[in-house]
């Protein structure tokens, strides 16, 4: 797919369920960002397919930082796990936001998050991945970040 997101470097990429937090948090945070400068990326108007493309897989390596917005049908999106999981291999600066989520149901894979993601990996039947996203949640839900309920 040809897209001027090839040819750029973004500052910052978002990472959300777009069902989530599109229309509220995740609009006004782009607008804000957007307002100082800052180059980022949303997936507006990208095709989504069974799989994630190699051209965001591109635009996340070529950002400088990450924002993860955990929402609570954040993990019944393979497309948002597999764009987390290469956020956190390519471990440059992480910042997890959750939103209307506890971060300890993320990391722990409990309550209400844990189910959606339950959910989502019986349909899966690569285990291999599934441990991946297991991993990548613990780990950016052990990051420091923004608990919408500490403001």
């Amino acid at each position: 797919m040809a897209s001027s997101h090839q040819l750029k470097n973004f500052d910052v990429f978002l990472s959300f369920r777009g069902e989530d937090t599109r229309r509220g948090f995740v609009s006004h945070l782009h607008k804000a960002l957007t307002q100082h400068s800052i180059q980022t990326f949303i997936d507006d108007n990208l095709t989504r397919g069974e799989n994630i493309s190699e051209e965001l897989l591109k635009v996340i390596e070529n950002s400088s930082v990450s924002i993860i917005v955990f929402s609570k049908n954040y993990a019944s999106s393979s497309w948002c796990l597999d764009e987390l999981t290469k956020i956190i291999e390519c471990t440059k600066k992480v910042l997890p936001v959750f939103y209307q989520v506890d971060p300890s149901e993320v990391r722990k894979q409990k309550g209400d998050f844990g189910r959606v993601l339950t959910k989502l990996e019986k349909k899966i039947k690569d285990k291999t991945k599934v441990q991946r996203w297991r991993d990548a949640l613990s780990e950016a839900a052990n990051i420091s970040g923004w608990d919408d309920k500490n403001r």
